[in-house]
């Protein structure tokens, strides 16, 4: 977080005052010394951001195919330290850097559009083969499990959250971060460090709603449940039908909506 001076206007009249901001700061990600992407995210759990970008992005599929992962001094301007991660890859692990950077779900056959991103995706990471099923009642509780533990957000109202749950219900890890996407591949990048990934079994829930680059990345770590407090986006519906992942929707305290793959979810 972040001080800032601001002006607050009441009823008209306006006083000096300041306040806390979620800070928001450039991340380079270097693979194999050249730059392969810059994120904007909030600095911290930088190294589990990068895994699972890498991850989620289908650069590697094992946490052994990373060598290092750290910080690189680069800049001589104090503010843009800590904001260069550099990676090495593994022998052996090959990767074509301008693929990646031309966004990787673009199709020579009929362009750029819904059938085609999803024919990629899932040339990339195949449907799901996960008998996972999950009690209804599961889910009421997961938005106060996650509430419970953003807080920089109740500081600043400024962060996006994902959690990651057990298929008991069991709360494993948060991240906060200013972008959805950052958030989701912490949470991923924790787990593939800690020996959970693929996440067979397992439910992540965001705080905003579900897109479909949310469903590709949960889709890149084998999740068969995705939820979110919020509306799903068209593509993501029509991915997750296709890729064998229930997404639960607008989970709020009077119930909640499925989609895609909706027997996985049973009463």
């Amino acid at each position: 977080m972040v001080r800032v001076d601001r002006t607050r206007v009441d009823g008209g009249v306006a006083h000096a005052a300041s306040d806390l901001v979620a800070r928001e700061e450039p991340l380079e990600i270097q693979l194999e010394g050249s730059s392969l992407a810059v994120v904007m995210r909030t600095p911290g759990h930088d190294v589990e951001l990068v895994m699972g970008f890498l991850l989620t992005e289908r650069v590697i599929e094992r946490p052994e195919q990373v060598v290092s992962v750290h910080a690189y001094a680069r800049h001589t301007d104090p503010e843009s330290e800590d904001n260069v991660i550099r990676v090495v890859l593994a022998p052996g692990v090959r990767v074509d850097l301008d693929a990646l950077r031309r966004n990787l779900f673009a199709s020579s056959s009929c362009g750029v559009c819904g059938k085609a991103t999803i024919e990629n995706a899932l040339r990339h990471a195949p449907p799901l083969d996960d008998p996972a099923r999950f009690p209804a009642s599961l889910f009421a509780a997961l938005p106060a499990a996650l509430r419970a533990r953003q807080a920089v957000f109740d500081l600043t109202g400024g962060l996006h959250a994902a959690a990651l749950f057990s298929g008991e219900g069991r709360l494993l890890a948060v991240r906060e971060d200013v972008g959805r996407h950052n958030a989701v591949d912490k949470v991923v990048g924790w787990a593939l460090r800690a020996g959970r990934v693929p996440l067979a079994g397992h439910v992540l829930l965001v705080s905003g709603r579900i897109s479909y680059e949310i469903v590709q990345k949960a889709l890149a770590a084998r999740l068969p449940a995705l939820a979110a407090v919020s509306a799903p986006t068209s593509l993501a519906v029509e991915l997750a039908e296709a890729s064998g992942i229930a997404l639960v929707a607008f989970l709020r305290d009077a119930g909640f909506g499925v989609y895609g793959r909706r027997e996985r979810v049973v009463g």
